[in-house]
């Protein structure tokens, strides 16, 4: 049997949160869009602004890490399997990732391939996969 947990979470950090959260996963999606564009033009514009959108998803991306954070570890106990910390591990190891990312990408524009394609293609996939997660079994809770 399984417990409901109500939350009593602020107005206010749950409206920033949910502002901000699909943001970052949009700039490292055109990121790794671009990417893949450098992979095949090798025109260097093209990583020059993965490059950017990765270093703003990642400078947008801190606000809702914040907020996540002090939702999911303080105050209310969720189970040890839970969608909303899958949710919280699978994002936070995707934004290291992208860390990774901003520093290869720092590089000269030939040093990104494929190194930063990589990362981008498993930064991607991750931030999918947890939203995916939380959607279906807080459908299905």
């Amino acid at each position: 049997m399984t417990s409901q947990v109500t939350s009593r979470h602020s107005t206010f950090a749950v409206a920033v949160y949910s502002l901000f959260h699909p943001v970052p996963l949009g700039f490292f999606v055109a990121g790794w869009i671009f990417d893949i564009i450098y992979l095949y033009s090798t025109e260097i514009f093209w990583t020059q602004a993965a490059s950017w959108l990765i270093a703003i998803g990642l400078i947008v991306a801190i606000v809702p890490r914040l907020i996540n954070l002090v939702q999911v570890w303080v105050g209310v106990s969720y189970p040890q399997g839970s969608a909303i910390k899958v949710h919280f591990w699978a994002y936070l190891l995707a934004i290291v990732l992208e860390i990774f990312n901003a520093f290869i990408h720092s590089r000269d524009a030939w040093a990104v391939v494929p190194a930063g394609v990589i990362l981008s293609t498993l930064a991607v996939v991750l931030m999918l996969f947890a939203n995916v997660q939380l959607a279906v079994r807080d459908r299905t809770a």
